[in-house]
């Protein structure tokens, strides 16, 4: 149950323990691991609400089957909302003509055979990002247009058999333009690591080049996924374009996908209209485990709305084909090379169970069940034993032309031979440019972040008293609350209070408390009483919050020896000391992965590690503003380093925290996120959960100190704390202290630096509380 904290703190024992616990309060018993055990009963939790999130979609969906045009108009909402968490929120650039990509020492013409010719291409998609793949023109008349996407390690090249990799029998794209259909290949951004870094600042890490996007444009708002269906959606227009020319035919539009690549078909299917049929092999299924897949297919919000299933429906009434088809299996990130930090993000995929797929696909058709019969109903192509087809499968590819209204059996005619006719050609420089793209895109909107907050947040304020101030803070505390931390508004358990003595010194006796939240889940914390407390005595709390991988314990811990006196030195014993009624709760961001995956759970249902937090310090909050020896209005939050990222977001939201100190954190915090041009930023680490959805476009340190404003607030850093660098936390500090100025209550906040690493220091915080929380120093 407890660290060894100290000498100087008395461990008591049994008898102790057995002592009567505090007034209003049963005895706490058992001696297992809370910090586990919480941790635990969340996961547990999570995976009830995600459970509980198929059967709530419904009604958020208003489908109306009474006519085409009627369906579409009535699931426009969804398929914006759909558009917007997988960042397909930029306006891409016009595509008049793709560029054939030729040097002078490699052809634009990669191959050439007798039923079509190869060109190798580049597209325009927004400022600064391309497409580029290969283009098959069939030397027939065109009688379609289809996008066929490779999976994510393969190239255009192995797609129609230039390279090997790929047998013939799944060349979807060779067999397809054999048949007279014009295709276009894009390239993927692959799951290899060799770009993921930044060799102007030597910092290289094993992210898949997924995850390394993934990771800086989620922040942004944006993500690797919808970067890639932007890519194919600039094909669809460029078709379109075609097709508006003098003479030009109307052709059908189809995409088709495998594995990753059938993500990004079944996806750019879903945004756009224009494309009549998808064929997706290799990826449709339930999912409810998505936290168990690769983290770059994380998608925030996406299971309150959408499973698979749901977004089948976006489709319709489009034809859309699932093929079970076997993929390559993923086991994790790339082992982490020479030179190389293993940061990455754990992440398994495998091929689809069919059962799986046919559960999903079942459910999609009843979603669909009061379609009229010309909508067509979504096709599952698999073999009768279960076992996969495809990718490519004639099944799969018969029905697809079919529907384009392309009556052509693709396997009629074999395709010609086909050689590369340039010569040493690499595909590595083609990948490094499609990374290298997207992140030039994401610092691109990383740099311009600040100005648009300032634009969006600070301009349209309008308030020169706190009151006022209040007042425009209620709808971006709402916004906050509900659009970037997530909120779960499921009722709470009664408080159920369980406590017992764990630790006694000369100035203060700690009680171990334990409040119910929600079935499974629990608030855990210590709760030091001065004993110069006097009957009746009301006092105020420091709310002390340890850091990364702590405990209650560690903010107490007097052994010089210890890391966690190096971190906290004993911070809260300190603040009992000199009068405080100090509460220590435990913050469930302790054991690694196992913690992590709460957040990987968390996310698609739109919430973050916070929704549960702040959740447990309002249970934290009813019960000591019910206790007699409490003053309810003066209770003040202390946290450094996660517990500062706790400063920073739990009293933004929870009013009740009177006052707040973010130490050994403080930040411009986007920047310290989705900067790669910074040693010491979480994109080369392996805090692989810290990212929050578009937090670069709404909410940085200062604007949640905004939603703290007027409530006094202060920060500790230390000129050597490697979390940040001075001048970054100066530049968001004086936004904080202009906006107290010029409220003229400049006072209220403060900032101390002092020569330090990340530690709680201990001076002029300690002063602070005691002025705001109204407790002379005695």
């Amino acid at each position: 149950m407890h660290a060894a904290l100290s000498a100087a703190i008395l461990i008591l024992g049994a008898a102790a323990l057995s002592a009567a616990p505090l007034p209003g309060t049963q005895a706490l018993e058992g001696d297992g691991d809370l910090s586990a055990e919480m941790v635990a009963g969340i996961g547990r939790f999570l995976d009830r609400e995600t459970a509980a999130s198929v059967g709530m979609r419904n009604a958020r969906w208003k489908r109306d089957f009474s006519s085409r045009e009627a369906y579409v108009n009535s699931v426009e909402t969804q398929r914006a909302r759909f558009k917007n968490i997988i960042g397909v929120v930029d306006k891409r650039l016009p595509v008049d003509s793709l560029s054939y990509v030729a040097t002078t020492s490699s052809s634009g013409v990669p191959a050439d055979t007798d039923q079509f010719r190869v060109f190798a291409v580049r597209w325009p998609v927004l400022d600064g990002v391309s497409g580029e793949g290969l283009l098959l023109q069939p030397k027939k008349p065109i009688v379609g247009q289809v996008v066929a996407i490779p999976d994510a390690d393969q190239t255009p090249e192995q797609l129609i058999g230039l390279a090997p990799g790929i047998p013939l029998e799944h060349q979807y794209a060779r067999w397809l333009a054999a048949s007279g259909v014009q295709v276009v290949i894009p390239t993927l951004v692959s799951r290899a690591a060799d770009h993921s870094g930044n060799p102007r600042v030597g910092r290289f890490t094993n992210q898949p080049h997924r995850e390394w996007i993934y990771r800086q444009a989620f922040e942004m708002g944006r993500h690797v996924i919808g970067y890639e269906v932007q890519r194919v959606l600039a094909v669809v227009d460029w078709f379109r374009h075609t097709q508006s020319l003098p003479k030009s035919p109307t052709l059908p539009i189809g995409v088709i996908g495998n594995h990753e690549g059938g993500q990004i078909a079944f996806y750019a299917a879903a945004c756009d209209p224009r494309i009549q049929a998808v064929c997706v092999s290799g990826y449709f299924q339930s999912r409810q485990e998505l936290w168990r897949e690769p983290i770059y297919r994380n998608i925030f919000g996406l299971l309150r709305d959408f499973g698979d299933a749901e977004i089948a429906t976006l489709i319709s009434p489009r034809q859309l084909i699932i093929e079970h088809s076997e993929v390559p299996a993923i086991s994790g990130p790339p082992a982490a090379g020479t030179g190389r930090s293993a940061g990455a993000a754990p992440g398994v995929w495998s091929t689809p169970d069919i059962a799986n797929v046919s559960d999903e696909w079942r459910r999609a058709v009843g979603l669909l069940g009061e379609a009229p019969p010309d909508f067509p109903k979504p096709v599952l192509a698999s073999r009768q034993d279960g076992s996969p087809t495809g990718p490519g499968s004639p099944a799969a590819l018969i029905v697809l032309l079919q529907t384009m209204g392309i009556e052509v059996n693709p396997f009629d005619e074999f395709p010609s031979e086909v050689r590369d006719l340039r010569t040493n050609f690499d595909p590595a420089g083609r990948q490094q440019r499609m990374v290298q793209q997207l992140e030039n895109h994401v610092q691109g909107l990383l740099r311009q972040a600040s100005a648009e907050r300032e634009a969006e947040f600070w301009k349209p304020l309008r308030a020169d008293t706190p009151e006022e101030w209040s007042n425009a803070m209620v709808e971006r505390r709402r916004q906050f609350k509900n659009d970037v931390i997530g909120w779960f508004d499921n009722p709470r358990l009664p408080l159920n209070p369980r406590s017992r003595i764990f630790a006694e010194t000369e100035n203060w006796t700690g009680h171990e408390i334990v409040l119910d939240v929600w079935n499974d889940v629990f608030a855990w914390g210590y709760l030091l009483l001065p004993k110069n407390l006097k009957e009746g005595e009301r006092r105020p709390v420091v709310v002390c919050q340890h850091g990364l991988e702590g405990l209650p314990g560690d903010v107490i811990n007097e052994d010089k020896d210890s890391r966690s006196w190096r971190a906290y030195k004993a911070f809260a014993a300190r603040l009992a000391e000199r009068g405080f009624v100090v509460f220590a709760p435990h913050n469930p961001y302790r054991g690694k992965d196992a913690f992590r995956e709460l957040q990987r759970k968390l996310n698609p249902l739109g919430r973050t590690l916070f929704s549960v937090i702040t959740r447990q310090h309002e249970a934290i909050l009813d019960w000591l503003q019910e206790q007699p020896f409490v003053d309810a209005d003066r209770i003040g939050f202390y946290g450094l380093s996660y517990g500062g990222k706790s400063a920073m977001r739990i009293p933004a939201i929870e009013q009740r925290y009177s006052l707040s100190i973010c130490s050994a954190d403080f930040n411009e915090w986007v920047w310290k996120n989705a900067s790669v041009d910074w040693r010491g930023s979480y994109m080369f680490t392996g805090e692989y959960e810290i990212y929050e959805w578009n937090l670069g476009h709404t909410f940085n340190y200062a604007e949640m100190a905004a939603l703290i404003c007027p409530r006094p607030f202060m920060v500790e850093r230390g000129h050597s704390d490697g979390v940040g660098i001075d001048e970054w936390v100066a530049f968001e500090y004086a936004k904080i202290r202009r906006m107290y100025d010029r409220l003229s209550i400049g006072p209220l906040t403060q900032i101390e630096w002092f020569n330090g690493p990340h530690t709680i220091n201990g001076q002029g915080t300690y002063r602070f509380l005691h002025e705001y929380l109204g407790l002379p120093i005695r």
